[in-house]
């Protein structure tokens, strides 16, 4: 079998298929990536047994079909580094060698019968499907990652939870202590679904999904789910077991407002959060009168930080404490001017949302407070 192929875009879709790959395999055909050319188009599919991700782009010429496996470490270090030209595979599966030509040399590799290579899962006759805008997707797959969990005894957290209502879906993520919840006002169902999508597969669409346009087509059953997109599809088994309820845990009234500049928090608290207890992380947030001010310390190393800056402040004086790296983290995944955060009292929970919302989205993080000592 003798096919053509561009080179830039052969590495690209294989840089892409590598991340599924794990360092590790169970089976030997798992550190593989499977070749298939179908009237004149090149299929390509990385697994590791419980994710799989298939991609495929046009041959500039073939001479039939064929399928065959090649280890992907090798294939993928060569095929990086040559600039964009024609490369030309030859396989002879009977010796089970692949000879890869170029303009300035050849290489050979081994290469595995495809048919030990893994099957994909089948996805139900009553599977739910969910049709979402790729770039709102991959904003809110971007902006829920962080609060995911590694949590061996709840493994139910360690996802994103894609939650269909008759009024909105839901994607949502918390460890506990932080939660995201992003609703997407446009996609609802009069048939309520829901599944949690592991961090695996939610980290190759946030890579591959980039500025695509177009849908996302998701077809989900109870137990895996086909994610459709412009350049491929993803096919993996999702997390079993019940999430908790999410809505229980976010305050309905919160009366004390703030709001202030994102960047300049963020810069405020990157500059003190160095002086914190390591252990802890604390930092205490003190709003009074139009005034934010941010304190950290670390008596144990006689360290102590403070730094004032100006908000607007509705409510009454409040003391109350943050988690320092958490807040941050929370402050990055927004890209609004300004933030509001609301308050009720220093054992509760603390809200921020975007000083605008997105089109058609509802954005809420949640953020559980720290005990200080006054």
């Amino acid at each position: 079998m003798r096919f053509v192929v561009s080179s830039t875009a052969l590495s690209s879709r294989l840089v892409a298929l590598s991340r599924v790959i794990n360092s590790k395999n169970s089976l030997p055909i798992l550190g593989d990536f499977l070749f298939e050319v179908v009237g004149g188009r090149l299929n390509l599919t990385a697994s590791d047994s419980e994710v799989m991700m298939k991609t495929s782009l046009e041959l500039t010429e073939n001479d039939g079909d064929g399928r065959f496996c090649v280890g992907n470490h090798d294939l993928l270090e060569a095929v990086k580094g040559i600039s964009e030209q024609p490369i030309t595979f030859d396989v002879d599966q009977n010796s089970n060698i692949a000879k890869i030509s170029y303009q300035n040399g050849v290489f050979s590799l081994p290469v595995e019968n495809a048919d030990e290579f893994p099957q994909a899962q089948q996805i139900g006759d009553g599977a739910t499907t969910i049709n979402i805008a790729t770039g709102v997707l991959a904003e809110n797959i971007n902006r829920s990652l962080f609060a995911t969990a590694q949590d061996e005894l709840r493994p139910v957290m360690n996802g994103i939870y894609f939650d269909l209502t008759s009024d909105y879906l839901a994607i949502v993520a918390s460890d506990g202590h932080k939660l995201v919840r992003n609703k997407v006002l446009n996609i609802h169902s009069e048939q309520p679904a829901s599944f949690i999508l592991p961090k695996k597969p939610a980290t190759l669409l946030k890579n591959v999904l980039g500025k695509q346009g177009g849908d996302v087509v998701i077809r989900f059953d109870e137990r895996n789910a086909e994610i459709n997109f412009e350049e491929g599809v993803i096919i993996c088994r999702l997390i079993e077991g019940r999430f908790p309820n999410y809505n229980s845990v976010i305050p309905q009234s919160n009366p004390n407002q703030l709001t202030v500049d994102r960047l300049g928090l963020l810069s405020a608290l990157r500059r003190v959060q160095p002086f914190s207890n390591d252990s802890s992380n604390l930092i205490r947030f003190h709003v009074e009168n139009g005034t934010l001010q941010l304190d950290a310390e670390d008596y144990d190393f006689s360290k102590t930080a403070t730094e004032k800056m100006m908000c607007d402040y509705n409510g009454t004086p409040m003391s109350i404490g943050f988690k320092g790296s958490s807040f941050i983290e929370i402050l990055n995944n927004f890209d609004c001017d300004q933030v509001n955060i609301q308050l009720a009292d220093p054992s509760r929970a603390g809200l921020v949302l975007p000083s605008e919302q997105p089109e058609n989205q509802d954005v809420l993080m949640l953020m559980m407070p720290m005990l200080i000592n006054d």
